[in-house]
């Protein structure tokens, strides 16, 4: 008999017993199987990965701490100035004068100061009319009382305040759209 003949015969043997072994017989063997495969699969916490796991929080926390607080710190106020940015932008306002356009009225009162900035240009314009002198006077007083009304829709109810915003926001539109063409922005007029 050849060598090569031996081994396979010898190999074939060995993996029939480790198939019997490893698949169990009977009832003890398929009891077996389950609490193996029960043990192999278990990725839950028990008592005693929670233990472990309160030990080494207890280790590596407080050497931690200290170099990461500075790290998380300075990221949180990254964060916080690129968000006060982005909001200031949206609402066409310098950063700075962000807390005066905070709370639900905010962009209409950003767009308030901002017409008001627009109809200082149109009454230094050099082509101002009388005419856009007195439109400039009437839309200032309605200005001030359009600011007044979102500040006091402040604390009105949900329903009473959206419906205050929009009557604003439409008065602000015709304001916007005049001064506008006052100032001879080509498409202004709609």
């Amino acid at each position: 008999m050849p060598v090569d003949e031996a081994n396979s015969k010898f190999t074939r043997k060995a993996s029939a017993r480790l198939l019997t072994a490893t698949k169990g017989t009977g009832a003890m063997g398929r009891r077996a199987d389950r609490t193996r495969s029960a043990t192999e699969d278990d990725s839950g916490l028990t008592p005693k990965r929670a233990k472990n796991a309160v030990r080494v929080a207890k280790v590596i926390v407080p050497a931690a701490v200290p170099a990461l607080a500075p790290l998380v710190l300075r990221v949180a106020g990254a964060v916080r100035e690129a968000y006060d940015r982005r909001q200031a932008h949206r609402l066409g306002v310098d950063v700075s004068q962000l807390p005066e356009y905070s709370g639900r009225g905010g962009a209409l009162l950003a767009r308030l100061a901002g017409a008001a900035v627009a109809l200082t240009q149109l009454s230094r314009s050099e082509r101002a009319t009388r005419e856009d002198q007195e439109f400039v006077t009437r839309s200032r007083s309605t200005l001030e009382q359009l600011t007044a009304s979102v500040r006091a829709a402040e604390h009105m109810p949900a329903p009473r305040r959206k419906a205050a915003h929009r009557a604003v926001a439409a008065e602000l539109d015709t304001i916007e759209t005049e001064v506008l063409r006052r100032l001879g922005v080509p498409g202004a007029a709609s």
